[in-house]
Parts: structure tokens; C-alpha cells; sequence
């Protein structure tokens, strides 16, 4: 048992496209950054032959070299994290994500994510902390012991508690048992969470989230001849004043990876500012005459954005609307995918049948992409027309969109910070004398 509940716990969240990390206790977290970092790969000469830090990564991945290996393979490549070193344009510097299909595939990355996190942001010792991390929804056992492994050997954390993303958003609502739509930014997740537990059984997931949003916004808006130019591709002068001319700076080695993440900053920031979900199915004919937004891009010039505000959206409710978006429609034909009402009565039919009404009646939605305009409305207005007469289909989300995107993070911000959860802690003691897999009985 652990017993220091006189320092504030640390609460990090790692989500697939941002990192929230902060104090157990406070309403916002105070670090927010991206989970993506730049790598400049290092050649260096071993045993007479260069060879790159990629395939390093791989074995790393298959056969979790540890030790030596892993110490050999840090001094490959220099890793850049958080936003500012990401905006900043280095020669030859990748984008690199630490995940797979949701799950982690490169804990180095995490371990350089998490440095960045205490020594950086929030300037603690993580010897001196309990740490409270949100785990993704199907999360396998090996991933969770080997951030048990890292944070007590590499940080010597006193004590440790990993719960799962759908239980702390249901805490954050202070519900024991909900439907969880997480919709964050690279997959949407549905969990039933019955008296916090993750009800495995009803879990449902697709690939769209936000990021593929953001992606279909990109190919979508390409395709009628608007060029997004990356923030560091020019710089601006002012001719007269209130009169500014671009220039054009050319970086030849600037990677491409590099540049689509420069360009998908900028169509994220219009999908956040200008889509709503639409309150009819999307219907290409309804939506031609539709008023247009303006949008300034960050070189000056302005474009109208019209159906798209609404198209794009949508494809979390018809997946199959991705066919009319240029370049995109090689996506759906590899495996079908549901939209979200469909996934919401695919989850609740997979659970028990006495506890179907009240996972209908308490439908949470958290995550970015969820914080999307009049996504509630729509979402609970296609539900009620799915579901079966006598389910009385409430849909409920955080008014602000603050609270709706770091749902996760609030929840174990509050369960860290209650009296009765003290005793939940798995201890550095405990971690010493069971071992990492401890970690299985310790935290459901």
C-alpha cells in the first residue's frame, strides 16, 4: 500500500494526438501537446557499417531489447517534442508517431513524451509524484506492464494506477455505469462501462477520427485548387502598411512527412473552425446552395468554404460518403465501416439486457472530435429513430468544449485527488517484491 497522499498526484493522459498531462485535483490539465515528435535520424558508424535507426526500431518492437540495445539505439536519432520544437523546421526531420493502430509500437518515443512532460511542463521530480495514466480502452496486459516497467525503473515513480480512457470519462461525469463515445484523433472508440468497469465484451471502434477528418477536409479542399502552404514555406512583408506581400522561401530538404503535418495543421484548424455536424443526413443537392465561410489561411489568402463545412462531418455518421472525396476513396473497400449510431446500438446489443436502458439513457460523449458543433443533436436525433420504442435515449455531453475534450484527463484528475483512492495505488514496494504483471490485479 501506498500512503503518500500528501503530494499531488500527476495525471498524463497520452491520447493518439495529443498528450494532457497536470496536476490530480485541477480542472484543465496544465501541459497540452502533440503525441507526434520530429526525429532527425543519426547515421553513425558500428562495426564498420552504417546502418539506419529504423531497423533498430523494429526488432526493438518485436523482441522489447532492452538494456544495452536500447541504449545503443538512443544515440541513432534525436527526437524533438512538444509544439514548439515541432513547429520549428529542422533539415531532414521526420513526423513520427509512438502508435499503431491505437496501441504503443515505440516506447522510446513515450519515454522522450513523458520526460518532456515532467521535466519540461510541468517541472516536477517523478520521484516525488504518484502518477495516475489513462490507458486506451482495449489496451493488452504486456502494454500495461511495460509502462509500469518504465515509470518504476527509468522514474522511480513511488507509486502508479492505470485506468482505462472510457472508466475516467465516465468518473468525470460522476456516473459509474455510461456509454462512452470517445471520438479523438485517430480512432472513435465505444465502450459500455458498467460500475467502472469496461465492459470488453461491447467494445466497438473504427478508424475515423479526427485526424482522417482532417484528412478528408485536406484531399477535399485540394481538390478544388486551394494550396496549403505550409507556415514555414514563406515569410510575409508588409509592402504598404495593412499591405502585405508573400514570399516564397524554398527548404529542399525539408521531409515530406514533415510538410503534410505543417498542412494538416492548417486543415485541422479549419475543420475546428468552421464544420457542424448536419442535422439531416448529408445530401449533396440540399447542400449546393449553401451560404459560404470565409477562411484566412496563415499566407494571406482567403477561401470560401461551403457543403464541406457539412460533408466532412458527416462521415462520422455515413462512412461511405468518403467514396465522393478525391483521392480518399481507396479507404472504406479494405474493411466496412459503421457509423456512430450504429455502432452506439451494436454496443449496447452486445451487453446484458437489464442494463441496456440505462447505458441508452447515459450516453457520454468525450474526445475532440466529439467536441464538434451540434454533434449531441445530431447524434441523439439518429439514435431515436434506431433504437428500440421503449429506450429513452439520452446523449450527454459537457457544455463547454473544454471539458469535452479532456474528459479523460478531468476524470482521473478527480479520482486521483479522492480520499477512498489512496488505497488503490500500486506501490513501488509492491511493483519490487511482485514484479511488473502485479500490475494486472492492482488495476481492473
Amino acid at each position: 500500500m501506498y500512503g503518500g497522499d500528501e503530494v499531488s498526484a500527476i495525471v498524463i493522459d497520452l491520447g493518439s494526438h495529443t498528450c494532457k498531462a497536470g496536476y490530480a485535483g485541477e480542472d484543465a490539465p496544465k501541459a497540452v501537446f502533440p503525441s507526434v515528435v520530429g526525429s532527425i535520424e543519426q547515421q553513425e558508424v558500428v562495426n564498420g557499417t552504417k546502418f539506419e535507426k529504423e531497423s533498430e526500431s523494429m526488432s526493438d518492437l518485436k523482441g522489447g531489447l532492452k538494456g544495452l540495445d536500447s541504449e545503443k539505439a538512443k544515440t541513432k536519432r534525436k527526437l524533438y517534442v512538444g509544439s514548439q520544437a515541432l513547429g520549428f523546421r529542422r533539415d531532414h526531420m521526420e513526423v513520427i508517431s509512438p502508435f499503431q493502430d491505437g496501441v504503443v509500437a515505440d516506447w522510446d518515443i513515450v519515454d522522450n513524451i513523458w520526460a518532456h512532460a515532467f521535466k519540461d511542463r510541468l517541472l516536477i521530480d517523478p520521484m516525488e509524484h504518484p502518477m495516475l495514466l489513462a490507458e486506451p480502452t482495449s489496451n493488452a496486459p504486456q502494454q500495461r506492464e511495460r509502462m509500469a516497467e518504465i515509470l518504476f525503473e527509468n522514474y522511480k515513480v513511488p507509486a502508479l494506477f492505470v485506468a482505462k480512457n472510457a472508466v475516467l470519462t465516465s468518473f468525470a461525469s460522476g456516473r459509474a455505469t455510461s456509454l462512452v463515445v470517445d471520438s479523438g484523433g485517430g480512432s472513435t472508440t465505444v465502450a459500455p462501462v458498467q460500475d467502472g468497469y469496461v465492459l470488453q465484451k461491447g467494445v466497438a471502434t473504427s478508424p475515423i477520427g479526427g485526424e482522417f477528418l482532417t484528412e478528408c477536409m485536406m484531399k477535399s479542399l485540394e481538390s478544388k485548387g486551394i494550396i496549403f502552404k505550409p507556415r514555414y514555406s514563406f515569410k510575409r512583408k508588409e509592402a504598404r502598411p495593412g499591405d502585405f506581400q508573400t514570399i516564397d522561401l524554398d527548404f529542399p530538404n525539408t521531409t515530406e512527412r514533415y510538410k503534410l503535418y505543417s498542412q494538416r495543421l492548417i486543415a485541422s484548424d479549419i475543420k475546428e473552425c468552421v464544420c457542424r455536424a448536419p442535422d439531416t443526413p448529408y445530401d449533396e443537392s440540399a447542400y449546393a446552395n449553401i451560404p459560404m465561410t470565409p477562411y484566412e489561411l496563415p499566407d494571406g489568402q482567403i477561401i470560401e468554404i461551403g457543403a464541406d463545412r457539412f460533408k466532412i462531418p458527416d462521415i462520422l455518421f455515413n462512412p461511405s460518403l468518403v467514396q465522393t472525396i478525391p483521392g480518399m476513396e481507396n479507404f472504406i473497400d479494405s474493411s466496412p465501416v459503421r457509423g456512430l449510431p450504429q455502432m452506439v446500438i451494436e454496443s449496447i446489443n452486445k451487453c446484458d439486457v437489464d442494463i441496456r436502458r440505462e447505458l441508452f439513457s447515459s450516453i457520454l460523449l468525450s474526445g475532440g472530435t466529439a467536441s464538434m458543433q451540434q454533434l449531441k443533436e445530431r447524434l441523439e436525433k439518429d439514435l431515436m429513430e434506431e433504437s428500440p420504442q421503449a429506450a429513452r435515449v439520452k446523449v450527454l455531453a459537457s457544455g463547454n468544449a473544454t471539458e469535452r475534450r479532456f474528459s479523460v484527463w478531468i476524470g482521473g484528475s478527480i479520482l486521483a485527488s479522492l480520499g477512498s483512492f489512496q488505497q488503490m495505488w500500486f506501490s513501488k514496494g509492491e511493483y519490487e517484491e511482485h514484479g511488473a504483471s502485479y500490475i494486472q490485479r492492482k488495476c481492473p
